[in-house]
């Protein structure tokens, strides 16, 4: 729809009915860094890697007491995330009961704050009978927490300005499916704090590297090449190590070609590292099984696989 948004007055017997939105789990990037526009501009981007066997239920009951609580109360951005849908709305008069529910392990790199406040501003957004673009809502999200991944665009591949809510380019299609073997590199399990975290500061030869990446990732997107998506996570990966190194990246990287994953994808403000795998081949299985042997042989314990166009999403352990 064009325009912000077209205001119809509020039916008061639908503050009696509670909404709800959902937003899935994302596994870390196949692609971040820095690129060139062509402006010349220099922008931070990123395309993640879709999780949809992961994600978080918010649930939004109206009133009219101007104010927003939210369950469990410490989920302060989802609140955050709720009023400010409502001012964008032009609804600051209202307020509600907000309750979040999640399966996403913080600190890892999976998303659990953003999909929080996604699922948030898509249940209010419903309450109020809106129907929203999701580049609207993405800019909402990055007020609420200051970033947001792209994982919001379910129906495309993106290039994602992820601290500035928006769009740099539309890849041309969706990412072709991929088998993820995933697992936490780190053994306390504490994570990351993803905003806390200091954005990398990327040099000249990095950006460059970057540019050659972007467009490798233009042609895997546009031919379905999943190989060539896989050479685009492991570049990525292997750029992140001066910046949030994951330990033992080096034997991990001998694993891909033991057992002949398509390579090597992390989250770059997170824990987690993903296996590429080819769905279309009959040794997958196989493939994942010996992987996920080599990894625990390496002490990373905590592992789970998926496939990136299903919601089932396979022995992850110890996750709450």
């Amino acid at each position: 729809m064009n325009g912000r948004l077209q205001r119809t007055p509020f039916p008061l017997h639908l503050r009696d009915v509670p909404c709800t939105g959902y937003a899935t789990a994302h596994h870390g990037e196949i692609f971040q860094g820095v690129v060139r526009t062509e402006s010349g501009r220099l922008r931070r981007v990123l395309c993640s890697l879709p999780c949809s066997g992961l994600g978080s239920k918010a649930t939004f009951h109206l009133d009219d007491s101007g104010t927003v609580t939210v369950t469990p109360a410490w989920k302060t951005k989802a609140q955050n995330a709720a009023r400010l849908a409502l001012e964008w709305a032009h609804r600051p008069e209202l307020g509600g009961a907000l309750e979040v529910r999640s399966d996403i392990p913080p600190g890892w790199g999976l998303g659990s704050s953003t999909s929080d406040v996604i699922a948030t501003i898509r249940a209010v957004l419903s309450v109020l009978q809106l129907d929203v673009r999701d580049q609207s809502i993405a800019g909402l999200a990055v007020k609420a927490e200051r970033a947001c991944d792209s994982t919001i665009f379910s129906n495309a591949a993106v290039l994602f300005a992820h601290r500035e809510g928006e769009v740099v380019e539309f890849l041309g299609g969706q990412l072709p499916e991929l088998v993820v073997l995933g697992f936490n590199t780190d053994p306390g399990h504490a994570g990351v704090d993803t905003l806390g975290f200091p954005p990398a500061r990327y040099g000249p030869n990095e950006i460059s590297r970057f540019a050659d990446l972007l467009e490798l990732l233009r042609r895997s997107i546009r031919d379905e090449d999943i190989h060539a998506l896989g050479q685009v996570a492991t570049g990525c990966a292997r750029i992140n190590q001066a910046h949030l190194p994951k330990p033992r990246f080096d034997r991990i990287e001998e694993v891909v070609r033991r057992v002949g994953a398509l390579g090597v994808q992390v989250a770059h403000t997170g824990t987690v590292v993903g296996l590429l795998f080819d769905p279309r081949d009959a040794q997958t299985g196989g493939r994942v099984e010996h992987a996920r042997e080599e990894i625990v042989g390496l002490g990373f314990d905590r592992t789970w696989h998926f496939s990136t166009t299903q919601t089932e999403l396979v022995n992850l352990r110890g996750a709450s």
